[in-house]
């Protein structure tokens, strides 16, 4: 059994869906994480969720949206009314992202909002990272100490040090086909050496596809790649790591 923690299904058109699930799992995919970027976004994943038994959701406002843009703040009380949902098992996907914007303040008040519902309803973070580790290290540390929270860094593409930072505050890490590319080397010392017990996997479909497939439209079957490459790091065999990764996953995400 495997677990593709995080994927965006909403990405794809209302034909693709079911093959998409299909060849998920005739791959062994028995759990899909389907996650939310966009308030607007939740009636559709909501219906995905409820259409197949295997697909669950999060809800929550990606760092460069359009909303967090403008310098809107998310609606809390919104957020954790659709938590209601037992479909929902997470926030997110929330965090820092500043390679393409530089609206910290809007961005850190929204992150600081979603993690305040997270507290809340129990759920964990689905965290977003980019050319932001200081800011997310900071924020992590400080916000830690106003009240606990569970979560993962998605698609960990950060440094060794925002790693083991992440790592002493209790949250999990979650590689993607990324560590799969030639130039991953120091990714993947980071995938060798961190905690198993502490690791996901995912394909953050339809982006990030693995090696051999790089440049072409990832799906969630293809989150065998990642466990292949995590089996090589480890020197195990690539059914331990899938049963390593979906106890973690499970551990996590209360499904």
């Amino acid at each position: 059994m495997i677990v593709d923690s995080h994927c965006h299904l909403i990405y794809f058109s209302d034909d693709e869906i079911p093959k998409i699930i299909s060849r998920a799992e005739e791959n062994g995919v028995k759990i899909l994480h389907n996650i939310c970027i966009s308030i607007d976004d939740v009636p559709k994943l909501l219906k995905i969720s409820a259409d197949y038994e295997q697909v669950y959701s999060s809800v929550g406002i990606h760092p460069l949206d359009d909303t967090i843009e403008r310098g809107e703040c998310i609606n809390i009380d919104e957020l954790i009314e659709f938590t209601k949902n037992k479909k929902v098992i997470s926030i997110g996907e929330t965090g820092l992202d500043f390679y393409k914007s530089n609206n910290k303040k809007n961005q850190k008040k929204n992150f600081a909002t979603q993690i305040e519902a997270a507290r809340t309803t129990g759920l964990p973070l689905v965290i977003h990272n980019r050319s932001a580790d200081d800011d997310m290290a900071n924020m992590l540390k400080s916000e830690m100490k106003i009240g606990t929270f569970g979560g993962v860094m998605h698609c960990f593409a950060s440094s060794q040090e925002l790693a083991y930072q992440a790592l002493d505050l209790g949250l999990y890490i979650s590689f993607s086909g990324i560590i799969t590319f030639k130039n991953a080397n120091l990714l993947r010392e980071i995938a060798k050496n961190v905690p198993r017990e502490r690791v996901l996997v995912e394909t953050d479909a339809p982006y990030l596809s693995p090696e051999p497939y790089r440049g072409k439209k990832n799906e969630p079957a293809m989150v065998k790649y990642v466990i292949d490459c995590l089996a090589e790091l480890w020197n195990e065999l690539p059914d331990k790591v899938a049963e390593i990764t979906t106890s973690n996953f499970l551990r996590l995400f209360k499904v």
